[in-house]
């Protein structure tokens, strides 16, 4: 199991490896804003502990990740989404 941070309001929930990043913010009761659903828009970028940034409507927790069980990302809500 993984274990995710969302900052800012530090809301944590476990994950499993390949569960997608709007399943497991759902379930963790963040809300991730959502345009395209296909990455290109950037509306549901999540900026990681690393500085990475990721499109969570297309990406799955841990997938790019080769050492730890803690993620910290970063939502940023754009009220123009």
């Amino acid at each position: 199991m993984i274990r995710v941070t969302f900052l800012p309001d530090q809301i944590c929930v476990e994950a499993e490896e390949g569960e997608s990043w709007l399943s497991v913010a759902e379930r963790a009761g963040v809300e991730i804003p959502t345009g395209c659903r296909m990455g290109s828009c950037g509306a549901c970028t999540v900026e990681l502990e690393d500085g990475a940034e990721i499109r969570a409507c297309i990406s799955a927790i841990g997938s790019d990740r080769e050492d730890g069980t803690d993620i910290t990302a970063y939502v940023f809500r754009d009220p123009t989404w």
